[in-house]
């Protein structure tokens, strides 16, 4: 099975939350844990906002070897269709998501991934898997 790390999820490796950890330790051989360039933005974006200083320092030296661990894989072609059909679906339940998740969504439903995330908008993304590894 394909995971797709959404940020908080990714975030919450950053801060060695004890239970994602458990997850992510207990997957077998046959999964796979991967990011998204959208993703990776949206970490080194939130970093950069950060004041200089300590704390900065230590997420960005979380981040680092979590880059270099989980691959990042690339948004395929067939996620802009994706994009396209859930942004749609969601404008005429008269309902909004951020399009950063638009596209992690739409990139998730093209790999055929889980989505680990603990934002509960994914929820209602019609077609979409989602689980919480914080739950």
């Amino acid at each position: 099975m394909l995971f797709l790390l959404d940020s908080n999820a990714f975030s919450d490796l950053m801060r060695k939350n004890p239970r994602v950890e458990a997850q992510l330790a207990a997957l077998g051989p046959n999964n796979k844990v991967v990011i998204c360039p959208i993703v990776r933005g949206e970490i080194l974006y939130g970093l950069s906002r950060l004041p200089q200083g300590r704390r900065r320092e230590d997420l960005t030296k979380q981040a680092v070897p979590l880059f270099a661990t989980i691959a990042c894989e690339l948004v395929p072609e067939s996620a802009g269709d994706a994009y396209a059909n859930i942004k749609r679906s969601r404008e005429q339940q008269g309902l909004r998501l951020d399009e950063n998740d638009l596209w992690i969504a739409a990139t998730a439903s093209a790999l055929g991934a889980t989505l680990v995330t603990r934002d509960s908008d994914f929820g209602s993304v019609e077609g979409l898997t989602t689980t919480d590894w914080t739950a």
